[in-house]
């Protein structure tokens, strides 16, 4: 039966508030879009897990859809947590998420009072849990009355079926109605999941600053760009990596020439600092003050660890700055 390293939160993760919350998350957390999927190695998937727990990690992130096979990597981690990681249930953030296709019929996902409900009481049940620490609204659905998503995500709250409520994948001006619904309801937003990387930064063309009017923090997913800003590939496309699965939401068409140039020159700076791209690439995620965490997806306990150390220097001297606005134009 697993039983946590003591020293677990002797220095080795900094955390932040979140927003302007009194909750604190750890700059690093673990995303389990992949690798906890049915086809994945279970025993992998528990080293993993239980590494960045060991390692002052407290925040772990699914979604009802993560897999592959919709599902699976909640049933993964149900049965991760039943291993002997359940017993630390109180030092714990865990998170998930509804909003795409889950299965058959009109109410397969989006936003609706009918799918968020049946969709967080099937999550808990995959998971083994009473309630779920964050529960958000995966996408903005057009087709659904914003009012009828943030009532149904307020009362799961009052259900003590989640303790607090976060959206993802919104436009701006639906998240500035969506924050302002949440208030009025007493059940306050704490928390935007979007993507944001060296190469997508839309998130700072207006969103970051609806966020910070609400004091809502942002949690970063695809900080790494599925990858490509790391040592990945750097030597070609590995076959085993995302971009050499045609069917993967990373297509070996996006690695192009250009992009592997700046790559290059960004790996150049980070080896400067005394980092890898991908330590410094999240590094770059959490020096924006409103950014609490970078969710990291990793396929080895290695990986998580070396990632891990972003954290140690997340500041960026004013000519690092300069470079790399002009490497990312």
């Amino acid at each position: 039966m697993y039983t946590a390293k003591k020293d677990r939160y002797n220095g080795k993760m900094p955390f932040s508030f979140c927003g302007k919350s009194g909750l604190q998350l750890p700059k690093i957390a673990l995303g389990m879009w992949h690798n906890f999927g049915d086809m994945d190695d279970f025993d992998n998937a528990e080293k993993i897990a239980r590494t960045a727990f060991d390692n002052g990690i407290t925040h772990f992130d699914l979604a009802n859809g993560y897999g592959p096979g919709p599902g699976a990597a909640e049933t993964t981690f149900g049965k991760i947590l039943k291993n002997g990681l359940d017993k630390y249930r109180d030092e714990m953030i865990i998170s998930t998420k509804a909003g795409y296709k889950m299965w058959e019929g009109p109410y397969q996902d989006g936003g609706s009072r009918k799918y968020l409900m049946s969709s967080i009481d099937q999550s808990l049940k995959r998971m083994g849990l009473d309630y779920v620490d964050i529960f958000y609204s995966h996408r903005y659905d057009p087709n659904t009355p914003l009012d009828e998503t943030a009532s149904a995500l307020s009362d799961i709250v009052k259900q003590g079926k989640a303790l607090y409520v976060g959206i993802s994948n919104y436009p701006v001006e639906e998240t500035r109605k969506m924050l302002w619904l949440l208030a009025e309801k007493h059940t306050p937003c704490l928390i935007y999941q979007g993507k944001y990387n060296m190469f997508v930064r839309e998130a700072e063309q207006g969103l970051f600053d609806v966020l910070q009017e609400s004091g809502v923090g942002f949690i970063a997913f695809s900080p790494l760009a599925q990858g490509i800003l790391s040592d990945k590939y750097m030597n070609g496309i590995p076959k085993n990596s995302r971009a050499a699965n045609p069917n993967g939401f990373l297509q070996r068409e996006e690695i192009t020439p250009e992009v592997m140039d700046k790559v290059m020159r960004l790996n150049e700076i980070a080896t400067k600092r005394g980092q890898t791209l991908s330590q410094m690439a999240l590094a770059w995620v959490l020096r924006k003050e409103i950014v609490c965490t970078a969710l990291v997806g990793v396929s080895s306990p290695q990986q998580l660890k070396i990632n891990m150390k972003a954290a140690e220097n997340t500041t960026f001297s004013e000519e690092e700055s300069l470079l790399i606005k002009e490497i990312l134009g």
